[in-house]
């Protein structure tokens, strides 16, 4: 089993350093950071152009592989350049990273674990008016992608805010923290309150596609062989299928699961920006926007990590819940 992870390992290294390789030259022939400076009004002068677009090791003058190499040992040596406003990256990164990971981290967890275990329910409760309500309500939610779900939900919470008055906002939908908040229970209340309409957008949309998923794997497993022993042997009904079922069932659930954390990076750049969360996404819009390649790039690095882990997680949790992975 080490071995076998050494070898993932080390062919994950090999692919997000292709990945990040690629999207670097992408951007870097993608964008034309020299057309920001010359569309001001009134236009930077050349000089302090040119003297900005080298800091940024993003002149257009130098060979795209010169600025590729000058980049890539930089990143070797720590350094991720500087972004379009001549900022650390490192710096920008280290901020904005955290600010995502804590919404994403809490999204993907509560999506897993609620998409399987309705799924889970749904499978036993075939066609009952549970399992036809439960599915009538997640292909609302499939009809409704981030980019309108969260803008509704931050509709609502405005709506609900005027309803209920008072000084303090009932459900907080703008920014990370309470800037008036003080001590270690209020801040934290206070996180978690403009935590609960982002981190609703996230999810609502991964809960429905697990749970689908979830209940097609489990209606397969409830007709088993080794379901209909295990009851033989004496198990009840619930015990049996908790232990035995929902276990095998969940197997290529949680592969889709590590990977489609992933996407959820992608659902909180619309996020973000609704609920004013200064993160990975927004950082990445406005990189875009300014043709910042350096920006970018790291963001791609991060990315590319990340389907790493996943992938090395999907590996592990599989590894545990099927022992014919083990031998």
């Amino acid at each position: 089993m080490g071995a076998f992870m050494v070898r993932r390992l080390l062919n994950y290294v090999v692919l997000v350093f292709v990945a990040t390789s690629l999207a670097y030259l992408g951007a870097s022939t993608a964008f034309h950071p020299k057309d920001m400076y010359l569309q001001k009004n009134p236009p930077t002068k050349p000089v302090v152009m040119y003297q900005e677009l080298n800091e940024r090791n993003e002149n257009p003058e130098k060979p795209v592989f010169e600025r590729y190499a000058h980049w890539v040992d930089g990143v070797a040596h720590g350094d991720f350049g500087k972004t379009w406003q001549l900022d650390s990256v490192n710096k920008h990164f280290s901020i904005s990273v955290w600010v995502t990971v804590r919404l994403v981290s809490v999204a993907a967890v509560l999506s897993a674990i609620l998409g399987i275990l309705i799924g889970s329910f749904q499978a036993v409760r075939q066609y009952k008016f549970s399992d036809h309500a439960i599915t009538f309500g997640s292909y609302i939610v499939f009809a409704m992608p981030v980019f309108v779900l969260a803008p509704l939900l931050k509709l609502i919470a405005v709506q609900v805010n005027k309803a209920v008055g008072g000084d303090t906002p009932f459900l907080q939908y703008q920014g990370e923290i309470d800037p008036n908040a003080t001590g270690f229970w209020g801040q934290l209340f206070s996180r978690a309150d403009h935590l609960l309409l982002p981190t609703i957008s996230l999810t609502l949309g991964l809960i429905a596609f697990y749970s689908r998923y979830q209940r097609g794997q489990m209606l397969d497993v409830l007709g088993s062989d080794f379901l209909r022993t295990a009851r033989a042997k004496g198990l009840t009904k619930g015990r049996a299928i908790l232990k035995h079922g929902v276990r095998t069932a969940v197997i290529p659930v949680m592969t889709l699961v590590t990977y489609s954390t992933i996407l959820t990076f992608a659902g909180a750049i619309i996020t973000e920006r609704v609920f004013g969360w200064n993160g990975l996404g927004s950082w990445f819009t406005d990189a875009t926007n300014h043709s910042d390649v350096n920006s970018v790039a790291v963001i791609t690095l991060f990315s590319a990590v990340l389907v790493l882990v996943a992938g090395m997680l999907s590996d592990v949790i599989t590894a545990l819940l099927d022992p014919r992975v083990r031998l």
